[in-house]
């Protein structure tokens, strides 16, 4: 009866220790550490406007875009669309006829939205939802084929877009570990800061 009241006892001490460890100093250990360190991560990677005040969204998760003067990201099946509460992907194997009709509507809404020929090769991210939905970034090819639109649609020169691209664009970690991509909602709201300082500047955009 004694060992077995000290083993119940041993029992309930271990559990507390490791609730008040694991559930309370080591949370707060790395809240802290990562707040000290990493505050922009911590806390979402939160993205604001131009004018540094308002929170427009988060860099690691894709909003709609569907004006002309705007990159578009990948199509979404989350949720009605980009709904970051309901993540995931709309489950059509590649057999599916539903999700063979869709792609073929994607692409030539994508060809017509762009100006491209009837036979032009569009890249498989702008016609197909990602697994999440959420994917905030589009291949290079992708930004590169949307270019001209924008660049027309904003009066901005395709180089000073393309610039814009670049700066946006992640590359993979040490090289490794998939392509490089564009993140669509800082792309965007580089291009709105880059019109408006030359809107408000009085220079002429070049076409």
């Amino acid at each position: 009866m004694k060992s077995f009241l000290t083993e119940i006892r041993i029992a309930i001490v271990a559990t507390i220790l490791f609730a008040v460890v694991c559930s309370g100093i080591y949370p707060v250990v790395i809240w802290g550490v990562s707040q000290l360190l990493f505050p922009h991560q911590a806390n979402g990677s939160l993205v604001k406007a131009a004018d540094n005040k308002t929170r427009v969204g988060s860099s690691l998760l894709a909003q709609g875009f569907s004006g002309a003067k705007y990159f578009h990201p990948r199509p979404s099946n989350a949720g009605t669309g980009y709904d970051g509460s309901s993540s995931g992907g709309s489950n059509l194997g590649p057999t599916s006829q539903k999700l063979i009709d869709q792609i073929k509507g994607n692409v030539e809404t994508y060809r017509k939205e762009n100006g491209l020929p009837a036979d032009a090769v569009v890249p498989a991210d702008a016609v197909t939802a990602s697994f999440s939905g959420l994917d905030p970034h589009i291949s290079l090819r992708n930004a590169e084929l949307q270019t001209p639109r924008v660049a027309k649609e904003r009066g901005l020169s395709p180089d000073v877009v393309k610039a814009e691209i670049a700066k946006a664009t992640d590359n993979p970690f040490l090289g490794i570990g998939g392509e490089s991509g564009v993140n669509v909602l800082l792309l965007n709201l580089a291009l709105d800061a880059q019109q408006k300082t030359t809107s408000s500047s009085g220079t002429p955009t070049s076409k």
